[in-house]
């Protein structure tokens, strides 16, 4: 059992609360009974098990699995109530391939608001999620835990989305961007296409303007009362379930 924070390994999980580390290892954590659960049933590969000492979770391991005590999770742990479980993941490699509906994130920032997309897109039965070079990052715990373990069950890629579009584009697929009223089609009067990528955009500032060029249409959702917008995880989930029916 490991008991002193200072231990060389409870210092490499701590790092991996930074991007740069997560990058650089290519690893992330995930903490919770309900994430670990989601993650052993994927494809995903795990690391390693973390459980703090005392805890029994109903779980048939076959990773390796080090008992902690509970100084030492509280010190690896980013909630503020821990579970007493943890995973250490290794991030897994897609390989893109254009398909029949892809939702592409430019600039999201609010881990939330990222991990709800990634959510709903699972949800709505898409096949694909792209995030853009500006967004927050995928695997910062707040948006693997609002993901609620959609992560490990639909393609997620990064990059930029213009390379991204051009690709869809080439394969016949019709590329939608949510924005506002002006030059766009309500989305109840949208044609339907086989293959449909939607991009949406920052919480405050939307799409950039270079990326919003490449679209082949624009569409909006109305607004009947006095607020100014709607929350852009709210609008994808309308566009995607409208584009799915």
């Amino acid at each position: 059992m490991l008991t002193s924070v200072n231990n060389p390994k409870v210092k490499e999980w701590k790092k991996l609360h930074k991007r740069k580390y997560r990058d650089k290892s290519g690893t992330f954590l995930v903490e919770g009974l309900h994430l670990v659960e989601e993650v052993l049933k994927s494809e995903w590969k795990v690391l390693e098990i973390l459980i703090r000492d005392g805890e029994n979770f109903d779980l048939k391991l076959n990773e390796q699995v080090t008992i902690v005590n509970e100084q030492v999770f509280n010190a690896v742990s980013q909630t503020q109530t821990p579970q007493g479980i943890a995973a250490v993941v290794e991030r897994k490699t897609n390989q893109y391939q254009p398909a029949a509906l892809t939702l592409l994130v430019d600039s999201v920032q609010d881990p939330g608001n990222l991990g709800t997309l990634i959510r709903t897109a699972d949800a709505a039965g898409f096949d694909h999620v792209v995030i853009g070079e500006g967004s927050v990052d995928p695997f910062n715990e707040k948006t693997v835990r609002s993901t609620q373990g959609s992560l490990f069950h639909i393609p997620v890629f990064q990059g930029n989305l213009e390379s991204f579009v051009d690709k869809l584009k080439a394969t016949g697929v019709t590329v939608l961007a949510s924005a506002l009223e002006k030059n766009a089609t309500p989305y109840k009067q949208l044609s339907k296409h086989d293959r449909t990528a939607l991009i949406v955009g920052n919480e405050g500032q939307g799409i950039r303007g270079e990326l919003l060029s490449y679209a082949d249409q624009r569409v909006y959702i109305p607004i009947y009362g006095q607020a100014e917008s709607l929350n852009v995880a709210i609008a994808a989930a309308i566009l995607m379930y409208h584009l799915k029916e």
